[in-house]
């Protein structure tokens, strides 16, 4: 299975990167698996422009590395949206890429045309952020849920970790650590169970 972990954090190696790479090191324990990141800040994508064009065509007309981003996506069997917490939403670099996924929308409901023909395609959330709040969480569910409704693919349990206030705080933390690990394996069992 092909598995895209979308980071959006703008800091390499931070909280996010590393419940990333947790949850990844399980799922590359199953021969079959593949990984890619894709860390966004690290690409040059321009925000949507709004211009209804992919309305007439599916296509988005910004040339630009979001076009390679579409075929990656498509291509994935899991979809995985890696992101701190930024004022009870996703990071800019993340949101961008999902609003770049206008096109899809269009393909959907506009043109009717069904995004994807994989068999397991899911996407879930991989989430972190410095504080406690109740509802810290709840933005960052709606756009990934939404999302995964565009591009007709499942949306799974999502991985939400609170209080990982300073850069390494989940890097030091074993329980934390064992928790995506955790997460990770019990994707695979999950799949493993479908066969």
């Amino acid at each position: 299975m092909k598995n895209l972990f979308i980071l959006g954090s703008p800091r390499k190696g931070g909280n996010s990167a590393t419940m990333a790479r947790a949850v990844a090191n399980e799922l590359a324990n199953e021969e079959e698996n593949s990984i890619e990141y894709v860390y966004l800040n690290s690409l040059s994508i321009q925000a949507c422009q709004g211009c209804g064009a992919c309305s007439k065509t599916g296509k988005c007309i910004l040339n630009d590395d979001m076009q390679q981003l579409y075929t990656k996506t498509e291509a994935a069997d899991r979809l995985f949206l890696v992101s701190p917490i930024y004022f009870y939403t996703v990071t800019a670099q993340l949101k961008c890429y999902i609003d770049r996924c206008q096109a899809q929308w269009a393909k959907k409901y506009l043109l009717k045309q069904k995004n994807t023909t994989q068999n397991f395609h899911s996407g879930y959330l991989l989430s972190c952020a410095a504080t406690n709040g109740q509802r810290l969480f709840d933005g960052a569910e709606l756009v990934a849920k939404c999302l995964c409704d565009t591009l007709d693919i499942q949306y799974g349990k999502p991985l939400l970790i609170r209080n990982a206030e300073k850069k390494d705080a989940i890097r030091n933390n074993n329980d934390t650590i064992a928790t995506c690990s955790a997460f990770g394996r019990e994707l695979l069992q999950s799949f493993q169970n479908r066969h």
